[in-house]
């Protein structure tokens, strides 16, 4: 996809048409299948020299061919949902197990809890945090990080979008709309006090959301909302793939990366953006670092040194597992956010109703932008303050950080040590009505 962490699209001739797109998905299928036997004399040919009883194993050829079949079978694999692994954390100095139970769903999300299981009570309540994950492609448990960052100091909950392909047709459609509409669902179901965090892409539906709400004056909006690389204007500092995705127009996505869902999926028959296309579209903005990856891979396998190794595969075990997006989603979020630029124009809408961030009074705001990303380029989510008019300056504040792209904003080192204790001032500072902010304030 063009845009922001949908990737770019698979570079497809403009004579490519929608004759030839639609059977993509059951030809990829068919390859899958057909790789079948060859992954499983490879994962066999793996095991045999790796056998410590093999005198093969120990020598060079030996480490290279077990190497290369493991090489082998990862590049063909069809990587599943990971798993959380989020087990416990630390609260207040006291390790504590975590259970994810999921508190509300629907067809096509479930909204997560990581139940702190605290062996005695907290002093004082901390603050819910609403994660918002991207539904772009990757799975929510690429926000593993930015949640375990956040356990320690607040009750966290995350929204765990649905694989398009393991949603029956008879559930119906979900757009761009929808995803506003669960977001306000959601924000009911845990009954306001709460903060929001949007990763990326979400930054524009959760923004139209409280927007909607504030319009209709609803008691349960969130105290704070925090913006994080997300696409609000992507005129400004356009990037590579918001380029191309408003020189190509929607049309052209909707002519050549829409394809239906093959048996036996569940969702056999709906029209999605399949995540095999996404992938490829990750991996061809940074093709030459993915390759220098598989081949230091096969070098530390050689090696023997498995602390590497398995970084690589935790890696790419996240990275490579990708799910469908629904069409009509997709399409909407390509032709409103990255072509039309109806949100900052004030041209968008919720339902047949304008989206006016100038409503927004009673919730706090604060941007979070990465120096050097490449998705969503400097200044594109710093645009939702000159949208959000009616938020005093007080309630609301922009940061940057250097040194790091896309990713960096909401994972890693830099995250953890300088964006995540900026957020928890910010939100701690916001922690209430805005007349309580206000009176914070100007005590200090």
């Amino acid at each position: 996809m063009p845009i922001g962490e949908f990737g770019r699209p698979p570079e497809l001739s403009a004579e490519v048409s929608s004759t030839m797109t639609a059977p993509m998905y059951w030809m990829y299928e068919m390859a899958q299948a057909s790789l079948n036997p060859a992954r499983a004399v490879t994962d066999a040919t793996r095991m045999l020299f790796q056998n410590p009883l093999n005198p093969w194993a120990h020598t060079q050829l030996g480490k290279s061919v077990a190497a290369g079949c493991e090489l082998f079978e990862r590049t063909t694999r069809r990587y599943g949902k990971p798993e959380w692994g989020l087990h416990e954390t630390e609260v207040n100095g006291v390790r504590t197990p975590i259970e994810i139970r999921s508190v509300w769903q629907k067809p096509f999300c479930r909204l997560l809890h990581f139940d702190r299981m605290h062996p005695r009570p907290l002093r004082a309540p901390q603050p819910r945090l609403l994660l918002v994950a991207p539904m772009s492609g990757h799975y929510a448990t690429l926000l593993r990080g930015t949640v375990e960052a956040f356990m320690p100091t607040h009750d966290v909950y995350i929204t765990d979008w649905s694989d398009a392909r393991m949603v029956p047709v008879a559930e119906g459609r979900f757009d761009l709309d929808d995803f506003v509409d669960y977001l306000i669902e959601m924000l009911h179901v845990l009954g306001g006090n709460v903060h929001v965090i949007a990763v990326c892409q979400p930054s524009v539906p959760v923004l139209a959301a409280v927007s909607a709400m504030e319009a209709g004056r609803d008691p349960y909006v969130p105290l704070s909302m925090t913006l994080m690389g997300g696409p609000i204007d992507t005129r400004r500092n356009p990037t590579s793939v918001n380029n191309l995705a408003a020189e190509r127009g929607t049309d052209w996505f909707r002519n050549n990366v829409i394809t239906k869902v093959p048996f036996p999926h569940p969702g056999v028959m709906r029209d999605v953006y399949p995540g095999f296309l996404q992938l490829n579209g990750f991996i061809s903005m940074n093709f030459d670092r993915h390759m220098d990856a598989h081949k230091s891979l096969f070098e530390h396998l050689v090696k023997g040194d498995g602390d590497l190794a398995d970084k690589h595969r935790d890696f790419y075990d996240e990275y490579l597992a990708v799910m469908d997006l629904t069409a009509e989603y997709y399409l909407q979020t390509v032709d409103q956010v990255f072509v039309k630029h109806a949100l900052p124009k004030g041209e968008m809408t919720h339902r047949g109703r304008l989206v006016d961030p100038s409503k927004i009074t009673r919730v706090a705001l604060m941007t979070v932008e990465g120096e050097k990303d490449d998705i969503s380029g400097l200044g594109q989510t710093e645009a939702a303050h000159a949208l959000c008019t009616s938020i005093p300056d007080n309630r609301r504040t922009h940061y940057v950080q250097s040194g790091v792209g896309h990713y960096g904003v909401f994972n890693g080192s830099r995250f953890r040590s300088e964006i995540v204790p900026r957020i928890n001032d910010f939100m701690q500072s916001n922690d209430g009505p805005p007349e309580k902010a206000s009176r914070a304030a100007a005590a200090e």
